[in-house]
């Protein structure tokens, strides 16, 4: 018999227990895409270990993780296995993980091995969607999906060092990239069927975690824009994810908008210096009770200290950074940032003498 959605009163439960969530988007500085991450060439769990201490010094306590299906297409048992690794390195630093298992993001046509190096000063200039292009607009081939999804959350539905599953990033997101893939009714329309089979699938395996899939398109007024894929996202999700890149005004208006759902909120992407999200917006997230995960830990392969706009104009290595909170040394990008997360987490008092 298929779960049904959480009832409210089981998701504030949830929230009780997992108190106020801080955390990050994590792909070690040494990965430059989730292929690159989790692969046996190139995974790197030393570099993970030494990351999250630095993370978990800040007071975080949870990571936002990127899988990719082709990564269990070609290597099941093994790549289960490393994300073992990496749920026991994140654990001994006190942290959990939201593994997202799908992502509408960046270039469409994902391939195993060797990746290309990153185009210099190019925010995600090698990220991968999960499935590739291909897959997504072929219904007939979404079975083939089936058995990742299943194994993922059969080998990880009853582990506490994993707080929630965020099943499709930005589904239909059009970037400069997958604009050259289909038109954008073309895969909104792919991708909310797509999702939609997902939550079915993992509803059928009814995990011990919450489902989710994260709101991230709104209107001039800050309410989700209507759409199917925000309906379906709003209706079947247990918790309430979210992203927002905006100023302070906009933000309150977001979490306001998304309130009145009555379910807990966590955004799982925010943190964009240069268009006004910015680190002092922790406070907000702190005051409300909302999760906090912002994009980036320390500066790397993913070049995401690079803005968006690198894709369409040049970008100096001296503007400010757009995302990311380290430097490749573990340092602060700004020492009151590093104090700020520090301080709300309850990190300066814990770490006092």
């Amino acid at each position: 018999m298929t779960a049904e959605r959480w009832s409210r009163k089981r998701t504030d439960e949830w929230a009780i227990e997992v108190g106020w969530l801080v955390g990050c988007n994590f792909t070690p500085s040494s990965a430059g895409n989730q292929l690159e991450m989790w692969q046996s060439e190139t995974f790197d769990p030393s570099t993970i270990d030494r990351e999250l201490s630095w993370a978990a010094g800040l007071g975080m306590n949870t990571i936002r993780v990127y899988l990719h299906d082709l990564l269990f297409e070609a290597d099941g048992q093994a790549f289960l296995e490393r994300i073992d690794v990496v749920l026991d390195i994140a654990d001994g630093h006190g942290i959990r993980m939201i593994p997202v298992l799908f992502d509408g993001v960046w270039r469409p046509s994902p391939r195993l091995g060797r990746q290309p190096e990153p185009v210099q000063r190019l925010h995600n200039s090698i990220w991968l969607q999960s499935p590739g292009s291909r897959k997504l607009f072929d219904p007939s081939s979404w079975p083939t999906l089936l058995p990742y999804v299943s194994a993922v959350l059969t080998r990880f539905g009853d582990d506490q060092r994993v707080l929630a599953w965020d099943l499709f990033n930005e589904p239909d997101q059009m970037d400069a990239i997958t604009l050259k893939a289909g038109s954008r009714d073309e895969k909104s329309a792919a991708a909310t069927a797509l999702l939609d089979t997902v939550f079915d699938w993992a509803r059928d395996i009814d995990p011990c975690q919450p489902l989710t899939t994260g709101v991230w398109e709104y209107g001039t007024d800050h309410i989700p824009l209507a759409s199917e894929l925000n309906t379906l996202t709003l209706d079947r999700s247990d918790i309430i994810t979210f992203h927002c890149y905006e100023p302070r005004v906009a933000l309150i208006e977001v979490i306001d908008a998304l309130s009145v759902h009555g379910r807990p909120l966590v955004c799982t992407e925010w943190l964009a210096r240069t268009v006004g999200s910015t680190v002092g917006l922790l406070d907000v997230f702190s005051s409300r009770r909302v999760g906090a995960i912002n994009w980036g830990l320390v500066d790397g392969r993913t070049q995401t200290r690079f803005p968006w706009r690198s894709w369409t104009e040049p970008v100096d290595d001296n503007e400010p950074w757009f995302h990311e909170l380290l430097r490749p040394d573990g340092s602060p990008y700004d020492p009151e940032e590093a104090a700020t997360f520090r301080s709300l987490t309850g990190m300066s008092q814990r770490a006092a003498p």
